[in-house]
């Protein structure tokens, strides 16, 4: 019955302009809360969803289809489905719905493959996504309160629903697509702002824009507090817990709120997050599978969040936590896609109470251990900078943020010259809090150590006066749940020499991720570098793979941190020193089966003596050793 009128629903979903219309003869299509007999209704039919969180952003396109028909094939009858709004306007008013972003073809793909999608569209959405999926050009206006009423909040987030919401409205299951229920705003009992004007204008944006009869929820924890500050009349509430939680009362607090209508658990964590510097997170498969019995025993509908590639933000949890690259949280389809023991352990909970789709699992992908590549030293970045800031930099008294110069990702240079002579070492510090996230320090192109948040903020130095000092500093991802989603980046108080604040600075925000994606250095002559393998420098290199291109694992040994692109495609950061994550997946499909992969290193801190990497069939996850900077060679 679950799978009931959904197997053809792909059919004429290819444009807004050519979605079916309910015909006068059929039944109309409905999806639907029934207070009375506690159940959804699909059709006049009580319907029970059993789904699976899947994001198309951190997949790359080509392997959608594979991920999709694995989540089809574990018996799952829906699919919930993040946008991230700062993936798709990276500027005000600047969109992006092509090639991986483009959300429609994915959407229409679910339909093709008979899934149903619970969608969540925010405007915030966490999903350990940078500062919860919310752009940081918000953040231009410094004194903007986010996921408020405030006017100016409200007029981004309404210019961008408007472009949205009507290429979701032709999907909606009332107009013959596969979309079943669409989520407002998420957890947002969790922030501090308890504002119902601001969830009531949503409320009325997405009635306007999406009609009156699809339903919309919210999803909140089980504590009261924060399902009184979530939750509004007119959205159905639903909670969020995960296998360790006591199903009956989880669903006891879901009744405090709705005392009538389906019991739902929207986020079911079959994993949990890691942290740069922290254990890799793992949750034991029989406790996910006996959660999900216990749930569907009380006829419950239950979405399972099943992590895949990067985009991470941070927690704050009494210091900041940058999330790792890596989204596999020891979850039920590895990142590479594959099934794991979780899954079928999913998948056999599920046949106890829904018949499993006929035909075996698709198996997980072919993996190649393409072994070892040497790297050269292409060039010291700050060699490097008429490439990586072509427009030049931007002079000012005092260090401004990233938001101020308008650079929402990656790295920033801050280069100023010792206003004196330093001949014994004087502490260069900065205020607290002052230092967001990284920021490695050279002087007179000597690389000297890391400031770092939370961290160590002042370090020894001794110089001449009119010595050149730089300071390149990191955004390790912004904050995406809690209070403090306004996560402002870059230098964001004034350096000191002994307390004596420095000033005349020239600030050069780096546009790497282009440079590289326009072939670069590869398209460049060599650099004569400079022999020293400490501070931050290019290393590059190529990979043959010929005939056939393979998913894989890369491993850095003996370097720092850093980050990779292969073929102009950024893979993400490494760190492994601070680990747990040790790899780095590489999509096969990022890979030239006819000519050699081009790959660029971009180390902060020091490369090992002989810089290679090496590539594996299997990633490597558990492994910490120390996050403390590297020391100066």
């Amino acid at each position: 019955e679950a799978w009931e009128g959904v197997a053809a629903l792909g059919e004429g979903l290819q444009t807004p302009s050519t979605a079916p219309l309910p015909q006068a003869s059929a039944p109309a299509r409905s999806f639907q809360v029934d207070y009375e007999e506690d159940c959804f209704r699909k059709d006049g039919a009580p319907f029970r969803y059993v789904s699976g969180s899947i994001h198309y952003a951190r997949v790359p396109r080509p392997a959608w289809r594979d991920r999709l028909l694995k989540m089809y094939m574990s018996g799952l009858n829906a699919l919930q489905v993040y946008v991230p709004w700062n993936y798709h306007e990276p500027l005000p008013g600047v969109y992006d719905f092509a090639g991986n972003r483009d959300l429609e073809a994915f959407l229409d793909l679910t339909a093709e493959l008979g899934l149903l999608v619970i969608l969540r569209p925010g405007p915030y959405i966490c999903a350990e996504w940078e500062m919860g999926g919310l752009p940081s050009w918000l953040l231009w206006k410094p004194d903007i309160v986010l996921r408020s009423s405030d006017p100016a909040y409200l007029a981004a987030v309404d210019s961008w629903l408007h472009v949205l919401l009507p290429k979701i409205k032709p999907r909606l299951y009332q107009h013959g697509g596969n979309i079943i229920s669409v989520q407002v705003e998420n957890e947002y009992g969790s922030y501090s702002a308890c504002d119902y004007g601001y969830l009531r204008y949503l409320l009325g944006s997405f009635r306007v824009l999406l009609g009156g009869e699809v339903l919309l929820f919210t999803t909140d924890s089980a504590r009261v507090e924060e399902l009184r500050c979530g939750t509004l009349q007119g959205l159905y509430a639903t909670i969020d817990f995960g296998p360790g939680s006591n199903v009956t009362e989880a669903f006891a607090a879901q009744r405090q709120v709705e005392p009538k209508g389906p019991l739902v658990n929207s986020e079911y964590y079959t994993g949990w997050l890691d942290y740069w510097g922290g254990a890799h997170a793992s949750t034991s498969s029989v406790l996910v599978a006996r959660g999900l019995e216990d749930m569907l025993q009380l006829g419950a509908s239950v979405n399972m969040q099943l992590p895949s590639l990067p985009w991470p933000g941070a927690d704050f949890k009494d210091q900041y936590k940058p999330v790792t690259t890596s989204y596999d949280y020891d979850a039920p389809l590895s990142e590479a896609g594959d099934p794991t023991e979780k899954l079928f352990a999913i998948r056999g909970v599920i046949s106890k109470f829904q018949p499993l789709p006929a035909g075996p699992m698709p198996p997980a992908t072919p993996k190649s251990a393409y072994g070892r590549v040497s790297l050269q030293k292409y060039a010291d970045l700050l060699d490097v900078l008429d490439v990586l800031c072509p427009s030049g930099p931007i002079q000012s008294q005092f260090p401004l943020t990233f938001e101020a110069i308008k650079q929402a990702h990656g790295f920033v240079v801050y280069r100023t010259q010792l206003p004196r002579d330093v001949p014994e070492p004087a502490a260069l510090g900065a205020p607290p809090h002052g230092v967001c996230d990284r920021g490695y320090v050279m002087l007179q192109r000597e690389y000297q150590g890391t400031l770092e948040r939370d961290g160590q903020t002042a370090l020894p130095v001794t110089g001449r006066a009119g010595d050149t000092l730089d300071v390149l500093m990191e955004n390790m991802g912004r904050i995406s749940f809690g209070a403090n989603v306004s996560d402002f980046k870059g230098l964001l108080g004034n350096l000191s020499l002994d307390s004596s604040p420095l000033s005349s600075w020239l600030i050069y925000p780096l546009a790497i991720d282009t440079a590289i994606g326009q072939g670069w250095p590869h398209a460049a002559l060599l650099k004569a570098s400079s022999g020293g393998r400490a501070g931050p420098a290019f290393y590059t290199g190529s990979l043959e793979t010929p005939g056939i291109t393979q998913d894989t694992f890369v491993t850095f040994p003996g370097w720092s941190k850093g980050q990779l692109w292969i073929n102009g495609f950024n893979l993400g950061r490494y760190w492994p020193r601070c680990g747990p994550q040790q790899t780095l997946f590489v999509p096969g499909s990022v890979l030239h089966s006819d000519r050699p992969n081009n790959i660029t290193v971009l180390e902060l801190e020091g490369a090992p003596p002989t810089p290679l990497l090496l590539f594996l069939d299997h990633p490597l996850f558990n492994r910490t050793l120390s996050c403390s900077p590297a020391a100066t060679e």
